[in-house]
């Protein structure tokens, strides 16, 4: 009963996002989340380094903890975690890809942020098994080496 309720706990914050963070409705571009990460960068109208400054001005933040280019229901975004120096937790904004208008931002305590560090570290290891298993030919050639 315990862990269960745990996991309750910890998939709440999680849940709570999923239900409120929608922009399919206002992002310019459209993605699907079986694109390689390589094919969104290319698709991409606003550049990295210009989205990263909109999510640091939005948040009134001064560093960039974590994020990059994803698909966010089913919308092309700039998903970046904002650390402002006087404030406890984080702000995730997300910048549209296309024209650089903030969707959305979501406060996220330091629990919320812990809670995160292993699904991060999962996306990180899958995001890297994809690009390799789907990758070039050269790539999949050195994989049987």
């Amino acid at each position: 009963m315990k862990k269960l309720l745990i996991a309750a706990l910890l998939a709440a914050p999680f849940a709570a996002t999923a239900a409120t963070g929608t922009f399919k409705d206002t992002c310019s571009m459209k993605a699907s989340k079986t694109t390689k990460k390589s094919e969104l960068v290319a698709m991409a109208k606003v550049k990295p380094e210009e989205a990263k400054d909109i999510a640091l001005k939005a948040a009134n933040g001064n560093k960039i903890v974590k994020g990059g280019i994803e698909t966010e229901d089913g919308c092309l975004v700039y998903s970046y975690h904002v650390k402002a120096d006087n404030t406890k937790g984080q702000t995730e904004v997300f910048v549209d890809a296309g024209d650089g208008k903030v969707l959305g931002q979501e406060k996220e305590g330091q629990l919320r942020t812990m809670a995160e560090k292993p699904v991060d570290k999962t996306k990180e290891i899958a995001g890297h098994t994809k690009e390799v298993v789907t990758g070039s030919p050269s790539t999949n050639q050195a994989m049987k080496k």
